[in-house]
């Protein structure tokens, strides 16, 4: 396929849209994780970050290899084997994007404060969720599941 068929594929809004709710439930993972660690057990919050976000890749990776890239790659154990670590590696750039913004907001030193909870302990996981998405997205396509190659 050529370069103008990948970017296609890569602009395609309904793969898009599957990624992003895909993401959603993602995120749900990785926040609940990373919140329960930081606020239940002390875990800082940039290594809490690192938990909640590895549990969201593994699940966010059994659903988009079965529903938003269903039509993508070899379905043998050994192929799915292959783009799960391809995809733990391609979203590492994507977590180490997280834990620095998590990290960097942290020091920031800020409180918001409702109903006597500091939201600021929380508040930096899903900017830093959002903060990464796009670039998870293009990675994900390109490297893991090889939209656009045939």
């Amino acid at each position: 396929m050529s370069n103008g068929g990948t970017v296609d594929e890569l602009a395609s809004t309904v793969r898009f849209g599957k990624f992003v709710s895909v993401g959603a439930v993602g995120a749900v993972f990785d926040l609940t994780v990373s919140a329960v660690l930081t606020v239940f057990f002390g875990v800082l919050a940039e290594y809490a970050k690192l938990v909640g976000a590895e549990v969201a890749i593994v699940v966010m990776f059994f659903i988009n290899d079965n529903w938003t890239f269903a039509g993508e790659g070899a379905t043998s154990r050994g192929h799915t084997l292959r783009r799960l670590l391809k995809s733990n590696l391609v979203r590492s750039g994507g977590l180490a994007v997280q834990f620095f913004i998590v990290r960097g907001l942290r020091l920031l030193d800020l409180s918001f404060v409702v109903a006597g909870f500091d939201l600021w302990t929380v508040l930096p996981f899903p900017i830093a969720i959002g903060a990464s998405m796009f670039f998870n997205y293009v990675a994900e396509s390109l490297f893991t599941w090889r939209v656009g190659d045939q």
